[in-house]
This record gives structure tokens, C-alpha cells and sequence, in this order.
């Protein structure tokens, strides 16, 4: 007899309908073997035909239903992509970010239509035989290209029908362009460090032996080894204040600097190193003050910049100006723009002249001092006070660079990323 019939409701009753109707025999003193047979042959025919019946299978508890829910919500807030495939590798579910990134992911149908790299498919394969989890790279390169790290593990499916595999993507995109960054960066900077050393070495070595007694070798060497010793000196102070505006880029700073008068201070400054190269600032100032949020110091860095880089690349003739602009989701902010008639940038390295050490003419900048590090002091400390920086520039008709940042006082929005763009 099998389970189902044993726990029918039928045979309890057709056993309660017997036992009461051999009470009521007992009772009336009329007991024999055919009565007996009758009474069991009921209990069998009336639990044969109750256990005939559908039996309703018992609901299904809310507590687990609601786990579902939960579960199946906090997959799909879940930043990486996860997808759940079973033994036969077709696809049983996938989160929002997975079907983001894999379009041609579809439900109940093989992984390998929309996810083609062979170490991936081969490594689900290995955990669905083995039930040992494993780790693979997987790089795309359509329409951007990104590097993840697949953590595969097995699981049993809810449904008891076997093992599934669980792929759970994390993007090592940023972790391994800061790497890339870091490396380039030390590359960068000890090359930087090593030519003007191996010149000094040189000439000191020369001044030691065969120029000795060479007065006017001696002199031009002289002159030399300081202008290489001045340029290791403006390298290692561009990369101490790099690394102290970076220290402190998430602190927004809580002085209130006039850039009206920062400019015109600066412009000043520029002025004899401009027309000894040739070039000449003007500056216009507009109606003042210019009242900013700022660290007067940082700020003073930025418009330096910007000047040194108009005089050293443009030349001719530099304009600086100060204006106001209503931006409808920034709020009111304060311009600061300084113009070049110089020869331009070609529109391919605008969006990177906010790397470090990135230059368009390497010779050109070192014959003009530059460390290649200017305009990313210039973003960072931009990125710190809220400000933007956007570059506009024609080849031939010279380059104007504008820096926005939030008036004090006014109503702004959030914060906003500094933009790449600048001369180097």
C-alpha cells in the first residue's frame, strides 16, 4: 500500500465507519465471521475509492516564499554580474548587471551563446564534474574593453534535479588601470629624474678630468648642470604638491579666496617671464570681486598653470578674464579663462593632457622647463573644489582653457568632475 494511500483521509473514515458499526453489532450482541468480513471488506473499498481522489499538496509556507523574494532582490541589486546555469550550462538565471553586459544572455538557453571565451566555458564544465570551485580571467573587448576575475563555485539546484554552476563576475577594470597607472607613473618619474642626474654626472665628471683647467668649458658646464638641477627641482616640487592635493582631494576646503585677485596677482608675476619669451597678458577683470570657496594656495597653483602653459606653448599674445554664468544645474559659478593665439592642440591629445608626464612634444616641453605634471595638479585641485576645466582649441588659431567653480554664497548643485582637457 503506498504512502499516498496510507495517509488518504478516505481510509480514516471508512476505519471510523467500521469501528462504530462493529461497536453498534457488539452492542446488539451480533457478532460472527461474516459480519467481520463485511465491516473490513468496507474499510478497503471505501479507502480504495477515497484514495483515488487528487490530493492537494500542502501550500507552500509563506516564510519561504518571502525568502525567495528577498533573495531574488538582493541578486538583482547586486553591482557584479551573476549568472546561474545548470548541468546542462543553460542559462537558469542572470542578474540586471549580467544581462548589461552580456546582451545575448537569455534564460533556458546555453551560456556559450552569449559568453564565447573558452577558459570560462571550460572552467564550468570543470566545476558542474568536479563540484570544486575555480577562479579565470575573462577580457573583453567590445564595446569597451574590461578585465573581470570569473569566481565560479557549484550549487545544488533548489529543485533537487542536480548541481548548477554559480559565475560570479568581478570587474577588475579600475583596480588594473590604477596598476597600469602606478607602473607608468614610477617609469615616468625615474626617467624624468634620470636624464638631468646622467647630465650632471657627466659634466661633473668632465670638470674632474680633462676640463679642469678649461675656464670657459668650466663655466658653460657650470651653466648647464643648474639648468638640469633646476629642472629636477620643479619635478620633485610638482610631485610633492601632486601628492598633497591628492591627500587631500575628498576634504572640500572651507576658505573663501577672491580669484579676481589671485589672477590679477599672477598675471604680475607672468608678466616679465612672458615678455621675456616674447609674449604679452592682458588681463580683464570684470566686475568684482570674485568670492570662491577655495584654498588660496591650491588656487594660486591652478592659475599659475594655466598662464605657464598659454606663454610656454601659445606665445603671442595671452588673454586672461573673469566672468559670471548661470548654470541651470550647477547654479552660479565664476569663469576664469586664459587664451592663446599659439599654434593649438590637435583635438586627439586634449582628452589626455590631464595625465601625468602626458606630452604632445616631449623635447619641446623639456626645452621649456615643463614637467608634464602641471594640468594634473591643475584637475585634482579642481576635482577638490568642485570645479570644472574644459579646453577649447583650433589648430592655428590658438587654445582657450576655462576653469568653473562655484560662486560663495550661491545655490550649487553637487559636486562636479573636473573635465580632461588643457595644454600640457
Amino acid at each position: 500500500m503506498s504512502d499516498r494511500l496510507r495517509s488518504s483521509p478516505a481510509w480514516t473514515g471508512a476505519a471510523i465507519a467500521a469501528g462504530l458499526l462493529g461497536v453498534a453489532v457488539a452492542l446488539a450482541g451480533r457478532l460472527d465471521l461474516p459480519l467481520i468480513l463485511a465491516g473490513l471488506g468496507a474499510i478497503c473499498l471505501g479507502g480504495w475509492l477515497g484514495g483515488r481522489g487528487p490530493v492537494q499538496a500542502p501550500p507552500r509556507p509563506a516564510a519561504t516564499t518571502q525568502r525567495h523574494a528577498v533573495a531574488e532582490a538582493l541578486l538583482a541589486h547586486v553591482p557584479d554580474p551573476v549568472i546561474l546555469v545548470d548541468r546542462r550550462t543553460l542559462v537558469v538565471e542572470a542578474n540586471p548587471a549580467a544581462r548589461a553586459l552580456l546582451p545575448a544572455l537569455h534564460q533556458a538557453r546555453p551560456l556559450s551563446f552569449a559568453l564565447r571565451d573558452p577558459e570560462v566555458l571550460d572552467g564550468v564544465e570543470a566545476v558542474l564534474s568536479s563540484g570544486l570551485p575555480r577562479r579565470v580571467a575573462l577580457s573583453t573587448r567590445v564595446p569597451l574593453e574590461r578585465t573581470f576575475e570569473v569566481q565560479i563555485g557549484a550549487l545544488p539546484m533548489p529543485d533537487g534535479s542536480g548541481v548548477s554552476a554559480l559565475l560570479f563576475l568581478r570587474d577588475l577594470t579600475s583596480a588594473r588601470r590604477l596598476e597600469a597607472m602606478r607602473v607608468d607613473f614610477v617609469a615616468n618619474a625615474s626617467h624624468e629624474l634620470r636624464t638631468p642626474l646622467a647630465t650632471l654626472i657627466g659634466f661633473i665628471e668632465t670638470l674632474q678630468g680633462p676640463a679642469r683647467e678649461d675656464v670657459p668649458a668650466r663655466e658653460r658646464f657650470l651653466e648647464i648642470m643648474r639648468v638640469q638641477a633646476l629642472r629636477m627641482t620643479r619635478l620633485i616640487d610638482d610631485l610633492l604638491s601632486l601628492s598633497r592635493i591628492e591627500l587631500r582631494e575628498h576634504v572640500a576646503p572651507t576658505g573663501v579666496v577672491d580669484l579676481g585677485a589671485l589672477a590679477r596677482q599672477m598675471v604680475d608675476a607672468q608678466g616679465p617671464p612672458a615678455e621675456a619669451r616674447g609674449a604679452t597678458i592682458g588681463f580683464t577683470d570684470g566686475h568684482g570681486p570674485y568670492r570662491v570657496a577655495g584654498d588660496a594656495d591650491e588656487l594660486v597653483r591652478v592659475v599659475e598653470n594655466l598662464i605657464e602653459n598659454a606663454v610656454k606653448y601659445g606665445g603671442g599674445r595671452i588673454s586672461v578674464g573673469l566672468s559670471r554664468e548661470e548654470d541651470p544645474r550647477l547654479g552660479r559659478r565664476i569663469v576664469l579663462s586664459v587664451a592663446d593665439d599659439g599654434p593649438g592642440i590637435a583635438p586627439e591629445h586634449i582628452p589626455r593632457l590631464t595625465e601625468r608626464f602626458y606630452r604632445i612634444d616631449v623635447a619641446s616641453s623639456r626645452a621649456r622647463g615643463g614637467t608634464g605634471l602641471g594640468l594634473a595638479i591643475v584637475k585634482h585641485s579642481l576635482n577638490r573644489h568642485r570645479g570644472r576645466l574644459t579646453i577649447e582649441s583650433t589648430l592655428g588659431q590658438g587654445t582657450v582653457a576655462r576653469v568653473s567653480l562655484p560662486e560663495y554664497g550661491a545655490a550649487h548643485a553637487g559636486p562636479a568632475a573636473a573635465g580632461q582637457a588643457g595644454p600640457p
